[in-house]
């Protein structure tokens, strides 16, 4: 069984109750660390080799070194819990039945980095889960957890739920801040960083709900001990959001120590492909990151087992491999088509474009609209090419990643299933009746030998 830190009392009735998580061992981190000076309790997170869980997977420690520190100047802590990545529900899952865990990684993040007031920015669509969050405050204040002079310390913390109003573009980090502060939730040029200037032009740090809720068996455990589970630079555990043609979807918790093959097949996790089918492709991390057929899934380029963690997930780079992301993990069986899925995402990401910058507002549209004539058996092969050039110019030339999000899963399905578009233009009206299938994307892999020396 894989080591469980963040979701070992999800199971006990009533966990989503003040008493009953205190019972549980609930707020002990709080105790510790408010024992502890802000930056021994920052050190502790840079030791335990935290990454950010929302999707970037940058280090957490190093983040909250990065803010600024003037004089006189409030900070803020924003929690990003606007969950929008399709395939991705791993953090309601934490709000909604463990809401008192982030409560408590907020408080312990908040006296870490001077964040007297403190904001969790939900997900608009998430309508019934800010008032579950908003009682765990109520009742974190009312037993002295939360409010002024926090357990004799001095130090004070109020904690603010925020609605957004359903926008995908709200989870990059300033678009978030620019909601925040009550304006059309546009990403800001950087630099200037949020660290530096965020929210009302204060020094923010914005972490996603699993980051923060991962901080308190880290201060409970120490960061050492936190960094000895997981493997090199993938350290602790992992929430996955399992969905797709799968007998068991569902959020599981990994250590990331096992492979992806173990993942989809074992009974412990995804239990293998539904009603029998074959595995034809995945994606692992959230909509955004590329889809990988099932060969490259299983194994790597170099013919090595592909493990559930950030490095192995990645290697190859994007010629032949993926991102772990959000943890957003997609399965698809023989019987998916690929073209019409990606036009499925391409229609998403065109909607959910904010339009500031040309690329992304027009690229976008233009990738649906080429999609869907393929799809529709009216695409000529001129088409894929021309959407390969649309991908590669908005990639990397938009104010913030929604540009690449949108890109990233066109060029992967065209670099690896390729055929199957050009198939949708060959046999365009066969292409209206039936799926491509299988075809060889769960053929074993070409290893090429190693040279003689």
């Amino acid at each position: 069984m894989s080591r469980k830190l963040l979701l070992e009392n999800a199971h006990i009735e009533g966990i989503r109750y003040y008493d009953v998580y205190r019972k549980n061992g609930g707020y002990r981190s709080v105790e510790k660390a408010l024992k502890m000076t802000p930056e021994e309790v920052v050190e502790e997170v840079k030791k335990s080799g935290l990454r950010g869980r929302g999707g970037a997977g940058f280090p957490t420690g190093m983040k909250w070194s990065f803010i600024a520190k003037p004089e006189g100047v409030p900070r803020h802590l924003v929690c990003n819990a606007d969950e929008s990545e399709p395939g991705t529900f791993k953090d309601r899952y934490l709000m909604e039945f463990l809401p008192h865990l982030l409560i408590e990684g907020l408080i312990v993040s908040s006296y870490a980095l001077g964040s007297n007031t403190t904001y969790i920015y939900i997900r608009g669509e998430y309508a019934w889960i800010p008032d579950i969050l908003e009682q765990a405050i109520a009742e974190a204040k009312a037993n002295g957890f939360l409010g002024k002079n926090i357990l004799n310390t001095g130090f004070d913390c109020e904690i603010y739920v925020q609605r957004g109003a359903g926008a995908y573009i709200c989870g990059e980090e300033t678009a978030l801040i620019e909601s925040l502060e009550g304006k059309r939730g546009n990403p800001r040029i950087k630099p200037p960083f949020p660290a530096v200037k965020g929210a009302w032009d204060r020094p923010t740090v914005v972490n996603n709900v699993e980051t923060l809720a991962a901080v308190v068996p880290i201060i409970n455990m120490g960061g050492e001990e936190y960094a000895k589970i997981g493997v090199g630079r993938s350290t602790g555990t992992k929430l996955i959001s399992a969905c797709g043609n799968i007998n068991k979807p569902g959020v599981y918790e990994i250590d990331m120590t096992i492979s992806v093959e173990e993942f989809i097949f074992s009974e412990e996790w995804c239990g293998g492909i539904k009603n029998g089918k074959r595995l034809k492709a995945c994606i692992p991390g959230g909509s955004s990151v590329p889809i990988l057929p099932a060969n490259l899934l299983l194994k790597t380029a170099k013919g090595e087992p592909r493990m559930m963690n950030y490095e192995s997930l990645a290697d190859g780079g994007f010629a032949t491999g993926t991102m772990m992301g959000s943890g957003g993990f997609i399965v698809f069986d023989e019987d998916q088509c690929v073209v019409k899925n990606t036009y499925t995402l391409a229609r998403f990401y065109r909607h959910e474009s904010c339009g500031q910058c040309s690329p992304c507002r027009e690229g976008t549209g233009w990738m649906e609209k080429l999609l869907l004539r393929l799809e529709k058996g009216q695409g000529k092969t001129s088409d894929i090419d021309l959407l390969w050039d649309i991908q590669s110019k908005i990639e990397g030339n938009t104010i913030c990643p929604l540009g690449d999000a949108a890109a990233w899963p066109v060029a992967a399905a065209i670099r690896h299933f390729r055929d199957e578009f050009e198939w949708h233009v060959t046999h365009a009206a066969e292409a209206q009746t039936r799926n491509y299938g299988l075809a060889h994307y769960a053929d074993p892999l070409q290893v090429p030998e190693p040279a003689a020396v």
